[in-house]
C-alpha cells in the first residue's frame, strides 16, 4: 500500500519528525479571565482589564443561545439553573466580550461623527481612545451526566518507551524526559512511506491511507518562523486539534500564536458542507453547490445576523436578515424582534424601485417623481396609497387612488366604502359626487358654477319640516342683527362688512356659532321686505282713495 503512494520529499516532514516535543505543546496566551468551578456552575475570575461590563454568551449543544451581562465588580458566571436545569450533556461554547469604560466626551464625539457619516473620524476617535482593539475571550466547557466538568484540569502526556540508544545524561541536557533523546539529521530526510509523530505511535503502526499522523493526547502543529531580518514576515501560527483542558471543546483551529488570536475554528459535529468553497470561488454555507457568490441553505429560515456590540463606543444593536416560505424580512432583534421590513413571495417586479435620481417607484422601474405609484385596479379602483387604522372594534381605511381618469379619496368605515372627494382631469371637484359637472359640486346639490357663482342646494327633495317664516320672527331677527365693519386676522389689509356669528339671533345662527349662511339672512330680509311692501301697498291704496275724495 505504501509503495503506491507519491514519494514525499518535503523538508517540512523532517521538521515534523525532528522538532522537540515542546514544539507541539499548546501555545496559550494569558486569558482575560480564568475559568473555574464545576458541578452546577462555571465562573470566570474578575477580568484583568478595566471595564464597565462583561457580556457572556453561551451556546448550548441543542443550539440554544444564552446571553447575560455582568456589571463591573460582579463575577461572570454560568449556572445550570440559568437554563432551567436543562443539563444537556455535551460541549458548551462560550464567549466573554469586554464592554470598555468610555468617557462621556468620547461618546459624544463618536455620536457626532456617526451623525455626519464620517467613517474616518469614527476610526480616529476609536483609535485614540483604545477602542479599536476587540477584547474577546472564547472557549468551551462540557456537561457530563448532568454536571459541569471541572475545567482547566490538564491531561498528562503519555510516556514513550525508553530508547536503548539514549543516555540519561544527554537527555537531561536537552531538557526532555530522561528516557527520550532528540534525533538530529543535518541533511534532507526522505521518507518513502508514512510518518507517525507523537508519544502514542507504536511499532508496526497501521497507517491505512494516512501519510502523516499525529498521535497523542495533545496534537498540535506549530509554524515557528525564526525570520529576524528587517522586513521579513515572522508571525507564528499553529494548527490545533481539540482543547487540552477537561471540559474543553472538540474542535480544529488555526491559531495566530503571535497575535494571541484564533481566527478560524470548526467544532466537532458541524454538519457536512457547513463551509464549502466551490471551484468557481462561490461560497456555500450548508451546501456543496453554491449558485451565487454566497449561498446559504437551511431547512428553516436561512438568515444572517448583524450584531454591533457596545465595545466601540456605540449603542449595541442587532439586526437579522432572513427568508422563508412566508417572507423575506429584516428583524430588529434589539427592539423586541419586530419586523419593520417584509417582502412576500410573488411580489411583482419593481414593487419598490429606487432610481439613481433618488426617486421612488412603486410598481414602476422608471419613477418620474419623488414618489411614483403605478399599478392595476383593485376593488376600490386604481392604484394608490392606503392608510389604515385598526381599532378594537372598527377598522378605518383611507385611500388616495387614481382610477378612470379621476383622483379619488376613498374611506372605509368598517363595513362600506365611500368616496368623499373626486378630482377629475378637467379640474372639477366632487364632494361625495363621483362625476362632478361643475368646478366644485356637493352631493347636497350645492355647487360653484364655472362663472364663479355659488349656488346653494334648495330643492324640496333635500328638505323636510318646511313651514312659513312669520313676519314677527323675521322682524325680530332683523332688529337683533347688528351689521359691523371688520378685517380678518389672516389678512388685515382687506376690509369687510357683515355680522358676528356669536351675536346674531338664534333664527339665523349655526350650531357652533362660528359661521353664517347668507341664504338665512336673505330669507329674513325677504320676509321683512315683503311685509314692508304690503305696508307700502296698503298705504298707497289709502293715499289713492284720499286723493279721489278730493
Amino acid at each position: 500500500m505504501h509503495q503506491i503512494r507519491s514519494r514525499v520529499s518535503l523538508s517540512i516532514l523532517v521538521l515534523v519528525a525532528l522538532l522537540p516535543l515542546t514544539a507541539f505543546a499548546k501555545s496559550e496566551s494569558e486569558p482575560i479571565a480564568r475559568m473555574g468551578g464545576g458541578g452546577a456552575a462555571i465562573e470566570w475570575a474578575a477580568p484583568s482589564v478595566e471595564h464597565d461590563a462583561v457580556v457572556m454568551t453561551v451556546l448550548l449543544p441543542d443550539g440554544t443561545r444564552l446571553q447575560r451581562e455582568f456589571k463591573a465588580g460582579t463575577t461572570p458566571m454560568f449556572r445550570l439553573v440559568d437554563i432551567g436545569g436543562r443539563a444537556i450533556d455535551g460541549t458548551y461554547t462560550y464567549e466573554l466580550r469586554i464592554v470598555p469604560k468610555i468617557a462621556p466626551s468620547v461618546r459624544q464625539a463618536l455620536a457626532a461623527a456617526r451623525q455626519k457619516d464620517d467613517g474616518e473620524a469614527v476610526a480616529r476617535i476609536q483609535r485614540e481612545a483604545g477602542l479599536d482593539q476587540s477584547t474577546v475571550q472564547s472557549g468551551a466547557f462540557s456537561v457530563k451526566n448532568g454536571a459541569l466538568i471541572t475545567p482547566n484540569a490538564e491531561e498528562p502526556r503519555s510516556d514513550a518507551k525508553a530508547s536503548a540508544s539514549r543516555t540519561p545524561t544527554t537527555a537531561a541536557a536537552t531538557g526532555h524526559n530522561p528516557s527520550i533523546m532528540d534525533v538530529v539529521t543535518a541533511d534532507d530526510a526522505i521518507i518513502q512511506g508514512s510518518l507517525c509523530v507523537g508519544l502514542d505511535c507504536v511499532n508496526n503502526e497501521s497507517f491505512g491511507f494516512d501519510t502523516i499522523r499525529l498521535k497523542e493526547n495533545n496534537t498540535r502543529i506549530k509554524f515557528d518562523d525564526t525570520s529576524s531580518s528587517a522586513g521579513f514576515p515572522n508571525n507564528d501560527w499553529q494548527l490545533t486539534a481539540n482543547d487540552s483542558a477537561s471540559g474543553g471543546a472538540n474542535k480544529f483551529s488555526i491559531e495566530d500564536i503571535t497575535g494571541s488570536k484564533v481566527p478560524f475554528t470548526v467544532t466537532a459535529g458541524a454538519p457536512t458542507n457547513s463551509l464549502f468553497v466551490a471551484s468557481t470561488g462561490k461560497l456555500g454555507l450548508g451546501n456543496s453547490s453554491p449558485g451565487l457568490h454566497i449561498h446559504i441553505t437551511a431547512t428553516d429560515t436561512p438568515a444572517i445576523r448583524q450584531e454591533q456590540t457596545n465595545g466601540g463606543g456605540f449603542t449595541a444593536q442587532t439586526w437579522d436578515i432572513g427568508a422563508n416560505e412566508a417572507n423575506w424580512f429584516v428583524r430588529d432583534v434589539t427592539g423586541g424582534s419586530r419586523l419593520p421590513l417584509r417582502i412576500r413571495p410573488g411580489a411583482p417586479t419593481s414593487s419598490v424601485d429606487i432610481a439613481a435620481s433618488g426617486f421612488v417607484g412603486i410598481g414602476t422601474a422608471s419613477p418620474g417623481a419623488q414618489i411614483d405609484v403605478r399599478g392595476g385596479s383593485d376593488t376600490q379602483g386604481g392604484n394608490g396609497i392606503k392608510l389604515a387604522q385598526v381599532n378594537d372594534s372598527t377598522r378605518w381605511v383611507e385611500r388616495i387612488g387614481f382610477s378612470n381618469g379621476a383622483l379619488n379619496y376613498d374611506h372605509f368605515n368598517g363595513s362600506a366604502w365611500s368616496t368623499p372627494i373626486t378630482v377629475l382631469s378637467s379640474g372639477n371637484v366632487g364632494l361625495f359626487v363621483t362625476n362632478p359637472t361643475n368646478p366644485l359640486q356637493h352631493s347636497s346639490g350645492a355647487f360653484l358654477s364655472a362663472g364663479g357663482t355659488w349656488t346653494n342646494a334648495s330643492s324640496r327633495d333635500f328638505k323636510t319640516d318646511i313651514t312659513d317664516l312669520s313676519s314677527a320672527e323675521a322682524a325680530c331677527a332683523l332688529t337683533e342683527m347688528k351689521p359691523v365693519k371688520y378685517v380678518y386676522k389672516v389678512d388685515p389689509t382687506e376690509h369687510h362688512v357683515g355680522f358676528i356669528a356669536e351675536d346674531v339671533p338664534d333664527l339665523v345662527a349655526t350650531k357652533d356659532r362660528k359661521g353664517l349662511s347668507p341664504m338665512d339672512v336673505v330669507a329674513v330680509l325677504t320676509q321683512v321686505v315683503k311685509d314692508q311692501q304690503r305696508t307700502i301697498d296698503d298705504m298707497k291704496s289709502r293715499l289713492d282713495q284720499l286723493e279721489k275724495k278730493q
